[in-house]
């Protein structure tokens, strides 16, 4: 035994060690999680209020980074392929990690503070742009029974704090002493002074045919197949509301807060470290909150686009089995991990021992997780929404991305025109006709 011990790698006898302990880890933890899971169930039950706020506030704070990583990989790939180039590919597999480097080096920037600014307002600027992209997160369902807070104002909820971005980069550009910076600060206010309005009246004639404003209840009215959303019924309204929410969310091609050939950076000219990153973050975060309002409100949100849930359940009771399921915890890995390497050590001799088992034991946790996440989709109402939620949010995502590297910048003027001239009558005309439609269909 010794012998062959010592015949070993490194990186075989670290699967010898770590595996078998990962094993016997992960049953002690399923014991303990068995025998503490009652009594915190029992406290969380009789304290329901603060546990869904802290779990709220715990996972949208928690949520927030990630997703910018995401879309900041995504941007770099789909506009890497748009140019006929690979893209990241060098830290973690495919480039994945590409995105958390970046992150990385923005926390090891200096946080310099130039001469001559407002260092209170300079210092909280970032934060309270930041500040407002979660807290708009806060009414977005994303599932059914994932969400903040369903208050009966929620659309008006989030465009009032939504608009607290804006002031953010007011102080941004008024305090950084710097000619580029107030420039784009003022580009921020009249962007969000002509844009604010078409934005907020292209969704009134979802809130005559809803009569509410709660986006629970406008998620829980297009339930059925795709030809129940709102995309039907508002197409016009979908267009001006879109238009005008890239303006808001300050993206290419209505980027003018920060238009590079002109502004050098706008608003952010003069910050840097981590300052700078929760401008950058704020940025991706809000395209992510953009564009899961857009499903929320014209696609069903996370009502799949056909008839589901199927009728069919699969009712498990693990509890029931008592004793049974700590056993199968136990031998269920070291029983699948031989069965499933087996075959491998049998019709290939190149295939060592070692290898069968690592080969088996890497498929063996395929296959749980698969067979688990299938079963939860199936017989959990709240996975299966939250799958066709996040999915519908970043088609979007991908359009916003696919914009960026399609679409020329306009002219600050050309900007400002079309809101006035085209977005605004259009909102108008929009709420008159869905009322009329409305008053001629109630009087039938």
């Amino acid at each position: 035994m010794t012998a062959y011990w010592n015949r070993l790698s490194v990186g075989s006898r670290a699967f010898l060690i770590v595996v078998p302990a990962l094993l016997v880890v992960g049953s002690i933890l399923t014991v303990g999680i068995a025998l503490l899971l009652p009594p915190v169930l029992g406290f969380l039950g009789a304290n329901l209020p603060l546990a869904r706020f802290a779990a709220a506030a715990t996972a949208i704070i928690v949520v927030t980074i990630p997703t910018a990583f995401v879309i900041i990989y995504m941007e770099l790939k789909v506009i890497a392929a748009m140019n006929l180039r690979v893209g990241p590919d060098r830290v973690g597999p495919y480039g994945t990690l590409m995105s958390v480097v970046h992150g990385l080096k923005v926390l090891a920037k200096e946080d310099f503070t130039p001469r001559g600014v407002d260092v209170p307002i300079f210092t909280l600027a970032p934060v309270v742009v930041f500040a407002s992209i979660p807290l708009t997160m806060l009414v977005i369902p994303f599932a059914p029974g994932i969400f903040g807070q369903d208050f009966n104002i929620a659309l008006l909820y989030f465009f009032a704090i939504s608009g607290l971005s804006v002031v953010g980069l007011m102080m941004a550009g008024w305090a950084s002493f710097n000619k580029y910076s107030l420039l784009g600060a003022l580009r921020a206010a009249a962007q969000a002074i002509s844009y604010e309005l078409p934005l907020t009246l292209s969704v009134v004639g979802i809130i005559i045919l809803a009569g509410t404003m709660s986006l629970n209840s406008i998620v829980q009215l297009q339930a059925g197949s795709f030809l129940d959303w709102n995309i039907w019924k508002q197409p016009l309204g979908f267009v001006i509301f879109f238009i005008a929410a890239t303006a808001e969310a300050n993206r290419t091609p209505l980027d003018m807060t920060e238009a590079d050939q002109e502004l050098v950076a706008g608003f952010a000219t003069e910050y840097s470290g981590m300052r700078f990153g929760f401008f950058f973050f704020a940025e991706y975060v809000n395209v992510f909150v953009v564009s899961a309002l857009s499903a929320v409100l014209f696609f069903g949100g996370w009502n799949a686009p056909f008839d589901w849930p199927f009728p069919v359940t699969l009712n498990l009771d693990p509890g029931g089995m008592g004793l049974g399921l700590i056993f199968l915890i136990a031998l269920a890995p070291v029983v699948g991990t031989i069965i499933l390497g087996l075959p491998f050590w049998l019709l290939s001799s190149r295939v060592s021992t070692l290898r069968a088992l690592v080969i088996g034991f890497v498929l063996f946790n395929l296959l749980i997780v698969g067979a688990f996440m299938g079963w939860a989709f199936i017989s959990a109402a709240w996975v299966s929404g939250l799958v066709w939620m996040v999915l519908k949010t970043f088609v979007f995502v991908f359009i916003f991305v696919q914009m960026r590297g399609t679409l020329p910048r306009v002219r600050v003027d050309q900007l400002m025109s079309f809101a006035w001239k085209w977005l605004l009558p259009a909102a108008l005309l929009n709420i008159f006709v869905t009322a009329i439609a409305v008053s001629i269909l109630a009087n039938r």
